[in-house]
């Protein structure tokens, strides 16, 4: 059982570095809108999710509703409850309700990947150690960043905070060079968004992001709806 929860923690080590840079970027945006230290690292020890917390920042930086906040949150976080149901196919029996509701916490795009890649079934001491060291490493980063960014001079700490936009611009590129459906959808979804910027500015925030990804997620589903066939041949890309 130790080893199973060891074998977790080394396997997050990786996940924990990157995690520790990039959360170390949202520490500085989180601390640049008005939030304190404690109220970054509270965020970080939450949620778990850097495109949700980013985009939670900005709402309450521009003063948005409660409502706004919650359909953000769902419409951005929406895919982890996708990897939830791929990934309860590779559980152990041990893992019962209360073991399942647990891990579900600590369920990111990286972990998920890692998880998923593991042969045979998952035990729940290897997910505990996977998330522990992965939890560690986003909330210390956020830690640093946010007290970072009280202590440093503004020049750079505006430097710093585009380590959090340099990862969404690394989590967009890949796939959308591999599918043309998702390619379609970053550029109608960033052209939805810049029109709500310098046009239609009377938008919150937090709206401005739900229209943008719902529009973007309808038009391409329309235009180009992914059939079993298209699922197989992305499959085989991602394999080659």
């Amino acid at each position: 059982m130790r080893s199973d929860f060891f074998k977790g923690i080394l396997h997050g080590i990786p996940i924990a570095l990157g995690y520790l840079s990039v959360s170390f970027g949202f520490g500085i945006t989180a601390v640049r809108a008005g939030l304190s230290v404690a109220a970054a690292v509270g965020i970080s020890a939450s949620n778990l999710t850097s495109a949700g917390q980013a985009a939670g920042v900005e709402i309450i930086a521009a003063g948005g509703t409660l409502i706004e906040m919650a359909l953000t949150q769902l419409i951005i976080n929406l895919r982890y409850s996708l990897m939830g149901l791929s990934l309860s196919q590779k559980l152990d029996r041990s893992f019962t309700t209360p073991h399942r509701l647990l891990a579900s916490f600590g369920i990111t795009d990286e972990i998920f990947a890692v998880a998923a890649a593991q042969p045979g079934r998952i035990k729940p001491l290897y997910m505990y150690g996977l998330i522990l060291i992965s939890f560690i490493g986003w909330t210390g980063g956020t830690l640093l960043g946010a007290a970072a960014g009280q202590a440093l001079p503004r020049m750079f700490t505006s430097a710093m905070g585009i380590l959090l936009y340099g990862m969404f611009i690394a989590i967009i590129i890949p796939p959308s060079r591999k599918s043309r459906s998702i390619f379609g959808a970053v550029l109608i979804a960033a052209l939805i968004s810049l029109l709500f910027k310098y046009v239609l500015t009377g938008v919150s925030v937090g709206f401005a992001i739900i229209i943008s990804a719902s529009i973007a997620a309808a038009v391409m589903a329309l235009i180009a709806p992914i059939d079993d066939e298209d699922d197989e041949d992305e499959k085989e890309v991602e394999e080659a």
